[in-house]
């Protein structure tokens, strides 16, 4: 695969920033939380985080627009959260199950220079999408690329396949190595960057930080007006002070647009016992998204053991690559989360709106608050939480 970095994609202001969550599942679904998947909204712009069974029809059932799809990132390779990317791909991209015999398919001559659809993940997201393609004999009408992100411990070379490239599979796919025990700046335009860096879990499994560039600081025309007013210089120049750029009027005085804020920070980690590989990547995040798959809740939840304690719940499981809400907590504590929310939540905690169902909830939410030190929130399926910019 290639090494070779893409032209910086020159993209519109970002605005508004928004997170679906399609999936909130652990492991299984069921009839209130349907498997991992997530949606991040960059103006009219999406990006798919994790893409479990029946990603599309959790897409079809939100507000989210599946052909402003641009990317998707796989977290790890684990069924739960990789099973809809060929279907999701199929969908995007036109695929087909071929044409009957004499007859022309135009997806056999796709122009792969370009991919309409990135693919970023661990080593084998490669793999599992070339077999997942040629086994089913679908046939894009459009083209992708994947992209690995290699720990030290996988191979330099190879897709841990022997299959060839798919017909709309680019070549240019990188395989990115980790410098400084992280993979920065794996995805960058004018506009948002995404770097990543492995957390623990029982298989190799990464977080995703996505940082958007610094935004135009608030303007206050007040301070402004009155002087292109007194010079006749053209309200036009409003439009640069907004930007921060300097403004030099005709009789020499300057003026300067407000500082540029801070842009949004946010972290969505994969599976995890252990996220303290990507604390430094993390820091200051406005929003974590982090897993609460099991929960003490004596009194709350009627599954709970009476010879369970919080230390029995933590052991087991931390033994399978999993957190508990307060574990959340103080990792977004340590990182100076602004927000934190709850994810990838077991099976025994449903995502409905009945009482008992809330009342766990609210209760997860609490034992993550208590270790956070403010309020936090619990995904349900379809949630949908808008990212403001920040004051300074």
């Amino acid at each position: 695969m290639s090494s070779v970095v893409r032209p910086l994609f020159e993209r519109a202001s970002i605005g508004s920033i928004a997170l679906t969550f399609l999936g909130t599942a652990s492991a299984q679904p069921s009839s209130t939380r349907n498997h991992s998947a997530l949606a991040l909204r960059l103006g009219r712009d999406v990006w798919i985080f994790d893409c479990g069974e029946a990603t599309q029809h959790q897409l079809q059932k939100s507000t989210v627009k599946m052909g402003k799809i641009e990317k998707i990132f796989i977290t790890h390779t684990h069924g739960d959260h990789i099973f809809g990317l060929t279907a999701l791909m199929a969908s995007l991209l036109n695929g087909s199950g071929g044409v009957a015999e004499g007859e022309e398919d135009p997806r056999l001559n796709i122009d792969t220079t370009s991919a309409a659809l990135e693919i970023y993940g661990p080593l084998g997201t490669r793999a599992y999408v070339r077999s997942g393609l040629a086994y089913t004999y679908t046939n894009l009408g459009a083209s992708y690329v994947v992209h690995e992100l290699r720990f030290p411990s996988d191979p330099s070379d190879g897709d841990f396949t022997t299959m060839p490239l798919q017909l709309a599979e680019c070549a240019f796919g990188r395989n990115i190595h980790q410098v400084n025990n992280c993979w920065m700046d794996i995805y960058k335009d004018n506009m948002v960057s995404v770097s990543a860096a492995p957390i623990h879990h029982s298989v190799p499994c990464l977080g995703y930080v996505i940082q958007e560039a610094p935004v135009p600081g608030k303007i206050n025309p007040s301070q402004y007006i009155p002087e292109l007013k007194r010079t006749g210089t053209p309200m036009s120049v409003m439009s640069q002070l907004q930007q921060g750029e300097t403004v030099i009027l005709k009789d020499g005085t300057l003026l300067h647009g407000p500082p540029r804020r801070k842009g949004r920070k946010i972290v969505i980690l994969g599976d995890t016992f252990d996220p303290s590989p990507i604390a430094a990547l993390a820091q200051d995040a406005d929003l974590l998204v982090h897993e609460a798959t099991n929960a003490h809740l004596p009194g709350v939840d009627p599954a709970t053991k009476d010879t369970d304690t919080y230390e029995i719940v933590q052991a087991r499981a931390m033994s399978r690559g999993h957190s508990t809400p307060q574990m959340a907590g103080t990792f977004g504590k340590s990182i100076g989360a602004k927000r934190l929310i709850l994810n990838h939540f077991s099976a025994r905690y449903p995502g409905d709106n009945s009482e008992q169902s809330r009342d766990i909830m609210d209760t997860i939410g609490q034992l993550a608050a208590s270790e956070f030190g403010q309020g936090v929130a619990c995904a349900t399926d379809l949630m949908t939480m808008e990212l403001g910019l920040s004051e300074t």
